[in-house]
């Protein structure tokens, strides 16, 4: 059913663009004649932001709060999209709905930009365990998973999340760069500049974590659902997951008696859970057990208050740190 929706929305997305005629023709870029971008989810749209400047403004494409796992674009998000200059996301393994509407972009007016597109992906855990070991060939995608339903889709046979390591986090603003120096070859400069000020940041928070971590003697932390593992194979941790890659999987029985017994054997002193996220089952667990709860937050999305307040992937991945070094010790 989603799949037909998600078919339709493209047939009305057409017939809009159709209907909008020249009406539309500067849309994808300002009258100042600066660059107009559109991001899927927030750590793309500030990676996007970082990069471009004031050479530009960039969109929110995923609503501020939004899951975006699940997320299904509107015809009026494909509009968005098809007036835009550039469309940056994290790969086809995360916004899975991307390649079903690739044929509806131009794409000499807009430049389709995959962050994660230099990096080899984990393979997905499924079961809570984690899986750190790269995948052999990051050009070769699970055939079976291309004739799936969207709704199978949703059940990564990759894990997408490279954003919550900062050293993946610099391929992903290196990437978005280059492709856009690519297409605007004129303010390459600048994008090479806006860049590597960002990047700046980025070591430093990468060389904070390792420093973290350096010389932990508990490198084992239980989180909410499977999105460290990149972060964890990054600085030598391993994460223990109550579900796997996706937020809404519900794990089995067998899995929550095996980690009730992890954490009591492990003397676990925290249980990880997501302020945006349904944690009921982290809760059981943490009473069960008796071990308190914090949160670690994956960035799949920041809620408005957040970005009024100020709060940026740079602030929360230093939050997160804080938060790890409660069990990683």
């Amino acid at each position: 059913m989603k799949k037909y929706l998600l078919g339709l929305g493209v047939l009305l997305s057409v017939v809009l663009l159709s209907a909008c005629g020249d009406s539309n023709a500067n849309n994808g870029k300002n009258n100042d004649g600066k660059i107009k971008a559109i991001a899927t989810f927030y750590p793309m749209y500030e990676f996007t932001k970082e990069v471009v400047g004031d050479e530009g403004s960039v969109e929110l494409l995923i609503p501020a709060g939004t899951e975006p796992h699940d997320y299904e674009p509107s015809a009026k998000d494909i509009a968005k999209i098809s007036e835009a200059d550039a469309f940056v996301y994290n790969s086809e393994e995360m916004e899975t709905w991307v390649d079903k509407i690739a044929d509806n972009i131009d794409d000499k007016k807009t430049k389709m930009i995959e962050a994660a597109d230099e990096i080899d992906l984990l393979e997905a855990s499924s079961d809570g365990h984690d899986h750190a070991h790269h995948d052999s060939d990051s050009d070769t995608h699970d055939s079976d998973s291309d004739e799936h339903d969207h709704e199978e889709d949703h059940a990564h046979s990759k894990d997408p999340h490279v954003w919550t390591d900062p050293v993946m986090a610099v391929k992903e603003v290196k990437e978005i760069q280059k492709e856009l120096s690519e297409k605007y070859p004129a303010k390459k400069a600048q994008f090479e500049k806006n860049a590597n000020t960002y990047i700046a940041k980025l070591n430093e928070l990468d060389q904070e974590y390792k420093t973290a971590f350096a010389n932990a003697k508990n490198k084992t932390f239980v989180v909410q659902h499977a999105a460290f593992g990149y972060l964890a194979n990054q600085y030598g941790l391993t994460q223990e997951s109550i579900s796997g890659i996706s937020p809404d999987q519900e794990p089995s029985p067998s899995r929550l008696a095996q980690l009730k017994h992890f954490v009591e054997d492990h003397g676990t002193k925290v249980i990880y859970f997501e302020e945006n996220a349904n944690s009921k089952v982290a809760e059981t667990l943490a009473k069960e057990t008796g071990v308190k709860m914090a949160v670690l937050n994956p960035l799949e999305s920041l809620t408005q208050k957040q970005m009024d307040d100020g709060e940026t992937y740079l602030t929360v991945m230093q939050q997160n740190l804080k938060a790890l070094q409660e069990s990683i010790k």
